[in-house]
């Protein structure tokens, strides 16, 4: 096995911590099964592309591409998606006004409020899977909603990421069956806001 070698990220809580919102098995399922399933994909999917790029078969290395972006991509929106959640018991859900990132969404969005209606609403309607994301634009200096097909990185169009919302069915059948604007409300309750005030306070500086 090649030294690139990526590792199923642990979580700062048990399974059952951010009950009633997400379940214990919903989360062993979502973390332990899909999340480690991607990440020993991407990793086998880069053997084989260290192993086609030694022997110059630039063929299988672009065939391999796609494989590497999914597999990746997932990896990567996971891995930030349990950083910004919490407990509910250790501060999940609860946002500082007085903080930087609500400042800003005053700001971009007039009111925390609108950035809540804006969120839910294009996130609730991204077709087939995917993700809906808080980001930064360097360029404009603004934060703005967006949404991802599949595992698209919102990197990718230059946007850094701020928190996101994973609407793969995978994330909220167990529970909340088709209801997925449900689940995205109730998603609020668990939100980080002191890893989210770090993101922000990252890509600002």
């Amino acid at each position: 096995m090649n030294q690139t070698t990526y590792q199923l990220p642990d979580l700062p809580y048990a399974y059952g911590d951010l009950e009633p919102i997400l379940t214990a098995e919903m989360m062993e399922i979502h973390h332990d099964k899909h999340h480690r399933a991607y990440v020993t994909k991407l990793n086998e999917t880069l053997e084989k592309y260290h192993e086609a790029e030694v022997k110059k078969d630039a063929e299988t290395m672009v065939k391999l591409q796609s494989a590497i972006k999914f597999n990746g991509g997932g990896h990567i929106s996971h891995s930030i998606y349990w950083e910004i959640l919490a407990p509910q018991n250790k501060g999940g859900g609860e946002v500082d006004k007085n903080s930087s990132i609500y400042k800003a969404i005053e700001k971009d969005f007039g009111s925390f409020e609108n950035l809540q209606e804006e969120f839910n609403s294009k996130s609730a309607v991204v077709q087939g899977s995917g993700w809906g994301w808080l980001g930064y634009n360097r360029k404009s200096k603004h934060l703005i909603v967006h949404t991802c097909s599949n595992h698209n990185l919102l990197s990718a169009i230059e946007i850094i990421p701020i928190f996101c919302v994973d609407v793969w069915e995978h994330a909220y059948y167990l529970k909340y069956k088709n209801n997925r604007l449900s689940f995205i409300k109730g998603f609020w309750g668990i939100l980080n806001w002191k890893e989210i005030e770090n993101k922000y306070k990252k890509a600002t500086t």
